[in-house]
């Protein structure tokens, strides 16, 4: 059975860093893709960024290039998403995705499995 367990969400303050990460288990991390979406109230769900099975090819919103980071470890069976500069705008509950594709994709119909979900709360 395939379990994505998200962590590191939470109340910060505007211009604060934050980190997330996504353990994941029953499934081959290292060829699928992995990918952080998230979902504001009576948004649509968006991709915030995604990275390919071998962690050279990674895709951004947007809102969000040059300030977050999406990194990978395939022994830790672990993605990551660094946030820099977070603003109030990026509030959100942030998802954690795998795909079982090689490469990096924002289309959430392309993802097979999904995690609970943790909060990110950016205060102004």
């Amino acid at each position: 059975q395939v379990h994505l367990a998200e962590s590191g969400g939470g109340l910060v303050q505007a211009g604060d860093p934050l980190r997330l990460s996504c353990a994941a288990s029953g499934l081959t991390f290292s060829v699928n893709t992995m990918a952080w979406f998230r979902q504001a109230p009576g948004k649509e769900r968006e991709c915030v960024a995604a990275i390919g099975a071998f962690g050279t090819n990674t895709i951004y919103t947007d809102s969000v290039k040059g300030r977050f980071t999406i990194s990978r470890d395939n022994a830790k069976n672990t993605v990551y998403l660094q946030m820099n500069s977070l603003k109030p705008e990026d509030t959100a509950v942030y998802y954690c995705a795998a795909a079982r594709r090689l490469t990096p994709s924002n289309n959430r119909w392309l993802y097979d499995y999904w995690g609970q979900g943790t909060q990110v709360t950016v205060s102004s």
